[in-house]
Formats: C-alpha cells, structure tokens, sequence
C-alpha cells in the first residue's frame, strides 16, 4: 500500500540522536535551545519555543495572551486541536466558513463573525497553503485581537514572500510524525512578543521558573532550588526531539521543493481530467502541500477504488461540528458543509518514486476514463 504521507528520514538523524545519547542529556537542554534559535531564525521571529505538540503550542499561545473567556474564531475545518485549544482556556470556539478553492478561513464571513465577545482569531493554513493574512490581520487591529497562527500543517509555507509563523501574535507548528518535516512528535511558538517568552517557557515545565538545564548551567555547582507560582504543563520538547529538528530543518526548503514538483506533475497530469478540482495556488503564496486534496462528488467511491489499488488516502478534515464533542457549535458554515463531502488527498511526501507516482496516476486516470 502506497501510504498518504512518509517522513523522510535517513543517517543524518541517527547520527543528530547518537551524538545526544552520547553526550548525557536527553531532556530539555541545549539541542533544544539550539533548535528554538535556528527555527526562530528561520521563520523570521526572535523567539520560539520548543513543545511537545502544536496542541500544547495552541493552548500555551492563548494561555500567554490571557484569552480565557470569550469566543474564538475558527475555520470549520481544521483538525479538532485548534477548537480543543480554546474549549482547553474555557473559550468558545466559532466556526467560520472556509474559501472552496484553499479551504482557508473565509474572510468575509470572518467579518461577520466578530463580535463584542471575540477575543481571537486562530486562522489554519490548511495543508500547507497560507491564509490570505492581510485582510485577517485588518480586521484584527480593527478590533483589537490576537491572532494565533496555526501553521501545523505549513511549515516552510510563505505569504507574500513572508514565513507563515512571523505574521500573526504568534504562529504554532507541528512537527508529527507525517508533517513536512518531523521530530517524532513536537512542536513550536514562534513569536516577537519578548514580554511572553519567559512564561510560556515556564508554562511548558509545569510552571517551574528554572528548568533542569538552567540549574545546571552553572558549572561549578548544581542547583536543585526552583520556584512555581502557577500552574503549568508538561508541554516541553526534549532534546532527542531536536536533535532530530535540527537535521529536519536543514533539509526542510529541498523536502518541500520535492514536494511542489509532485505537485507540478500530479497538476500536469491530471488537470485535463473531468470532473475533478485540484489544489490551487495563490499568487501570493508559496504552497508547501503537506497535502494535495483534490475534490470530487463520487469521493467515497475513489477512496473505494485506489484502495482497491494498493494505494491509501485521506481526508482532511472532516467538519470540527461533525464530531459529536462540537455538535453544539454548527452554525452558518455552508461551503464546509458541502466541499468536506468532496475532498479527498492522495500520497505526497518528498521521497515519492517514479513507479509509485505512475502508479497513482494510472490508478486515477482509471477511476474518470476506465475505458
């Protein structure tokens, strides 16, 4: 089975994970402060912070912005973890319709959403393609809210020439197991507010003001004392994590280059084919595909047909009030009450082969044209 995603992975990362094994420390520490200065570099920001998850990168975000009361808006569909985010700081979150081209936040309905009682806005750039983020940045300063990126699926994915992560309050990544570039599982913040830096920090080590490798940083003597003056988590990145991040993001740019090219050739290939949408691009975005989601009525039958083929697919994502936790929250969202039914993502992942492109490709071609 040809799967839908596939880290690309080989010696440089064993090689990052025996030298942290060697050295002793495997916890928070200096590969992941190492890592938070490099990935910041990249985006743009002067600070990020190492999580275990974009989950934890969401929550702690709104958490150091003091968004707990309230609503939020969302796109309808996102994964679950951008509305866990907010029901975690006892917010409302509120769906906004997506654009049936990008499945990207709806700017229009997202102004007619904002209320008094919004606080945020957390706009997802869906599967490697960025949000329109000037008009959600207008609307923002217009009424006074914070915007938490939510770039799991996009990192490397640039808006006008601009990392996503560096637009918004602060911009959160996953780097799970299938994203465009993995630690196992993690993620991180990125942000330029200075002032919130050394709280999310303690935040992410259940509220302790001075983790393990701060108390040690002293040479000449260990310090066991440290304080906690609120509750915190065990949100924190280790360093196995990000010594496997800093191989990752030095191949990052090219695994997303191989990514635009499958891309290219699935577009050359398959546009003449009817009835079929295929993803599209923005002019002023640089798309990383993290998926490549075409749409189709007949969507569950070739979901039927490719497995049929040896080759899998997915759906992402599935409407967040179609799960029975936030049936309560459906509202006016009707282009992500329809498209949903249609989407359907086919393999793409930077170390994709020839023979498994053909096969893919015939296997769709036989789906429109089995004659």
């Amino acid at each position: 089975m040809i799967p839908v995603f596939k880290p690309s992975l080989g010696e440089e990362e064993i090689a990052a994970i025996r030298e942290t094994f060697a050295s002793g420390w495997i916890g928070l520490g200096p590969k992941t402060k190492e890592f938070e200065h490099r990935f910041a570099d990249y985006i743009g920001t002067p600070h990020a912070i190492g999580v275990n998850s974009a989950t934890a990168a969401l929550d702690l975000s709104l958490k150091a912005f003091h968004i707990n009361s309230g609503e939020i808006l969302i796109p309808a569909i996102t994964f679950v973890s951008t509305a866990h985010a907010a029901v975690y700081n006892h917010v409302t979150p509120v769906l906004v319709d997506v654009s049936r081209d990008t499945l990207c936040m709806d700017i229009d309905d997202l102004q007619e959403k904002i209320t008094e009682k919004t606080r945020a806005i957390i706009p997802v750039h869906l599967g490697g393609h960025p949000c329109d983020m000037d008009p959600i940045l207008e609307l923002a300063g217009d009424h006074n809210l914070v915007v938490i990126e939510d770039a799991a699926n996009a990192a490397g994915a640039e808006y006008k020439g601009q990392k996503v992560g560096s637009l918004g309050d602060a911009g959160c990544f996953s780097f799970q197991a299938t994203k465009n570039m993995t630690t196992g599982d993690g993620g991180m913040i990125t942000t330029s507010h200075g002032e919130i830096v050394e709280r999310l920090q303690r935040l992410r080590w259940v509220g302790i003001n001075l983790d393990t490798w701060k108390r040690n940083a002293n040479p000449e003597r260990y310090s066991w004392y440290y304080e906690v003056d609120e509750v915190g988590y065990k949100y924190h990145m280790n360093d196995i994590q990000a010594s496997i991040g800093l191989v990752q993001l030095q191949k990052l740019d090219t695994m997303n280059e191989a990514r635009r090219n499958i891309a290219r050739n699935y577009g050359h290939v398959l546009s003449p084919l009817q009835p079929i949408s295929l993803p599209v691009e923005k002019p002023w975005a640089n798309h990383v595909y993290w998926l490549y989601t075409m749409k189709m009525k007949e969507r569950d039958e070739f979901i039927s047909h490719m497995s049929r083929h040896g080759i899998a697919t997915g759906v992402h994502f599935m409407p967040v009030h179609h799960h029975p936790i936030y049936a309560a929250l459906s509202g006016d969202v009707p282009v992500a009450e329809n498209i949903w039914k249609e989407i359907v993502d086919i393999p793409l992942f930077p170390d994709l082969n020839g023979d498994e492109m053909h096969r893919i490709i015939s296997a769709v071609r036989t789906f429109f044209s089995p004659d």
